[in-house]
């Protein structure tokens, strides 16, 4: 009689790194298209994560990111990356106006010993999915940004990462007395990213 093993989705360290670090790329892509950081005509459609996605064309845009992404790979592989953050300011005075922030919890095992994990894809792509719709209807919670606006990407990393001279100290660009909206996470079993957007209170808000 031939044997049959039921099929595993097998989650290996850098299988990981790849969805965490693929993830942050899209986000990234959907969070400067919803918030209207550059023109609606510079980004293309594509399908991912069983959604429509918006990709920039700028390719400045395209370098800088794919260059980030690829650092990013490379510290989540080492275990060493404990949160990105992405910053919106305000291109006249460098106001920082949102803070995208992804928190990311990694399995110490895994990395110290290799071990690996298991998890189906669709159930990643599912909680990927739940936070990329919530991206995706941020105009609905968060303040019209009415002037033009640049970003910036924090990396917060083990002291004793190599970090590439592409790279600089950075303050932690915070904002004073913000609002905060906690978005879905997702779980790879290996790493668990949890997302949280603080925004400016608007003026008229306050008592």
């Amino acid at each position: 009689m031939g044997s049959r093993t039921a099929s595993k989705d097998i989650i290996t360290l850098r299988g990981s790194a790849a969805i965490v670090s693929e993830f942050f790329g899209y986000a990234a892509n959907s969070i400067l298209y919803n918030r209207g950081i550059y023109p609606e005509q510079s980004f293309t459609k594509v399908k991912k994560y069983g959604l429509p996605m918006l990709l920039t064309q700028d390719e400045g845009v395209k370098s800088f990111l794919a260059g980030l992404t690829s650092q990013l790979t490379e510290w989540l592989e080492a275990g060493k990356l404990q949160r990105v953050v992405l910053v919106i300011m305000s291109k006249a005075t460098s106001e920082v106006l949102e803070r995208w922030n992804f928190s990311i919890e990694t399995d110490a095992e895994v990395v110290e010993k290799g071990v690996i994990k298991e998890k189906s894809d669709k159930e990643i792509m599912r909680e990927i999915q739940a936070i990329m719709r919530q991206i995706a209807s941020s105009i609905t919670y968060l303040p019209c940004l009415d002037e033009p606006c640049v970003f910036d990407v924090l990396a917060y990393t083990d002291k004793d990462v190599a970090v590439p001279f592409t790279w600089i100290e950075s303050d932690a660009k915070l904002i004073k007395d913000p609002q905060m909206v906690k978005l879905h996470s997702f779980d790879t079993k290996i790493h668990k990213v949890d997302t949280l957007v603080s925004y400016k209170n608007d003026d008229w808000d306050e008592q």
